[in-house]
């Protein structure tokens, strides 16, 4: 069992929904205070007020992550009302879905605005903060699509994934003197809000690409992040994980029929 988060406070971005909202849930669970933080105030609001309907320590504050002053607010606002910030989880991201030849340069940086801006500001903003914690963790939610695997539709969004890795692999350098670790997870075909428009047609397909033939839940995400923020992985840094029911896996389709 992983040592508690008792006293500890976690900022999580992107906590309204999907995958944030499940590693909120999680680090809340396990005795972490967590600022929810969303572009709407009122969507962290919810998000928080759930938490806290299950015993969780929650509060939520609107910014936007490619907005450093916003997110300065934010780091302020979690050593103001909890006395300090030792977890960042730079989890906001968004993937909407148009081919490379429809694609505008509006798109492109709409998408590496948010993804991969997003994450730098993120950190950036929690950083004094965190080298007061005396030994702080940053967590990336990543993803599969760019590192490993690519998609029809997701170019930026696999260049922002992509881009992200290369960020942590030199950022946990610099930091590591502060006592910091920064890690990433890397989620497969997670089922949040955001699928749902995919269609059910696209749900059943993916579930059947994937050897444990589920998609995953967004806590399979929360639980590999909560496993990086602990203290047993202090000694772990500039790392990924890959969370996928095995998706990268089989050569074809075929490979899951034996």
């Amino acid at each position: 069992m992983l040592t508690s988060l008792d006293g500890q406070t976690a900022i999580v971005t992107g906590a309204s929904k999907g995958i944030g909202k499940g590693i909120a849930r999680v680090f809340a669970r396990h005795g972490a205070r967590v600022l929810i933080v969303a572009r709407h105030l009122d969507a962290a609001e919810a998000s928080a007020a759930e938490i806290r309907a299950a015993g969780g320590e929650a509060t939520a504050f609107a910014a936007d992550v490619t907005d450093l002053s916003g997110m300065e607010e934010a780091a302020a606002a979690a050593v103001e009302r909890y006395d300090s910030l030792d977890i960042l989880c730079a989890n906001a991201g968004i993937f909407p879905q148009v081919s490379l030849e429809e694609m505008t340069t509006d798109d492109w940086d709409h998408v590496i605005g948010t993804n991969l801006k997003g994450t730098f500001v993120s950190v950036k903003a929690c950083l004094p903060a965190l080298k007061q914690s005396g030994g702080g963790r940053v967590v990336l939610t990543s993803s599969i699509t760019g590192p490993v695997t690519g998609f029809p539709g997701w170019a930026h969004y696999a260049a922002s994934k992509a881009g992200q890795l290369g960020f942590l692999r030199t950022a946990c350098i610099e930091i590591a003197k502060y006592g910091i670790t920064m890690n990433a997870v890397m989620p497969g075909n997670i089922y949040t809000e955001g699928l749902e428009d995919l269609g059910e047609d696209y749900l059943k397909t993916m579930a059947n690409s994937i050897p444990l033939k589920r998609l995953g839940d967004v806590e399979d995400i929360g639980y590999a992040a909560l496993f990086f923020a602990s203290k047993e992985a202090g000694y772990i840094t500039g790392q990924t994980i890959i969370v996928d029911g095995g998706q990268i896996l089989p050569e074809s389709l075929e490979a899951l029929e034996t």
